[in-house]
């Protein structure tokens, strides 16, 4: 997501809110829209996942969730009323959560309402962040599900871990070890880790060629398939670097696993923030 995209939706979103008695909260009939939902039938299915994740959280819905009613004109003048709800940020954050993450409307929402400092920058900062977290463990769903491929083909645990080396070498012209050593890893840790979004997403999209080659041509081995790695991820390298792009010479990232800790930490605040607000 662009950045003037990222600021377009922040402004739209700041101007959505209202403040009642105190605390802010946005109606449900705009957020459907902002969010990218045309029908509210539709919508009201991701209101009803938000409302059980707020109850299993042992919170009480109708202090997030509360039933409005909501006056709109009609043709010639004319007005009705409509079912709405008023949404605190915690209720819009737990809908956004449950909400159609392709939209990129709810990708910005699920970091706008998890964060309490109200600046774009910040949350252009946490969806990159993000997508890095998603990005990794994609990686890892990817491996397992190629590992499973490959151990119905002859191949070990041990000889699984060999050809993702190989495919590492062929991407970053690099053995693990020295891999590792240039971009300051620990040795008990996987590079993937420490990787920039767009080197994870490399090796993610050759191992996805090698899950579908392997079945697609019917490999068998540890040779054949070996050579299939390294020749996917020696294509996915030869893209990059046409496009200027050397996946050794990109700096290293922050610890995954550091990150996520810190997302999950943001999350937890969001409850606390809302409970505060409300005093």
């Amino acid at each position: 997501m662009k950045s003037d995209e990222i600021k377009q939706l922040f402004t739209q979103f700041e101007s959505a809110s209202s403040d009642l008695e105190g605390i802010e909260c946005w109606s449900a009939r705009e957020l459907q829209s902002l969010l990218g939902y045309s029908k509210w039938e539709n919508f009201e299915k991701v209101i009803q996942k938000g409302k059980n994740a707020c109850t299993n959280a042992g919170e009480e819905v109708s202090n997030h969730f509360p039933d409005v009613r909501k006056t709109i004109p009609m043709p010639k003048g004319a007005q009705k009323e409509i079912d709405d709800i008023l949404l605190t940020r915690y209720a819009c954050y737990l809908i956004a959560q449950n909400g159609d993450s392709r939209k990129e409307e709810i990708s910005f929402a699920q970091n706008y309402f998890a964060i309490q400092t109200r600046r774009s920058e910040l949350i252009e900062q946490r969806l990159l962040e993000n997508e890095r977290v998603k990005a990794r463990e994609k990686l890892g769903q990817t491996e397992k599900k190629l590992s499973g491929v490959l151990y119905e083909r002859g191949i070990d645990g041990k000889g699984f871990a060999i050809i993702r080396s190989k495919g590492d070498q062929a991407l970053f012209r690099l053995n693990t070890q020295s891999l590792k050593k240039k971009m300051g890893v620990p040795t008990t840790r996987p590079v993937a880790d420490f990787l920039p979004t767009i080197s994870i997403k490399a090796k993610d999209l050759a191992a996805e060629m090698t899950g579908l080659n392997v079945q697609s041509k019917d490999l068998n081995g540890q040779n054949p398939i070996e050579k299939e790695h390294i020749d996917n991820n020696l294509a996915v390298r030869n893209m990059l670097t046409k496009r200027g792009i050397v996946p050794e010479n990109l700096a290293p990232a922050e610890d995954v696993k550091k990150l996520q800790r810190k997302l999950n930490a943001d999350e937890k605040k969001v409850l606390k923030e809302s409970k505060t607000k409300k005093k």
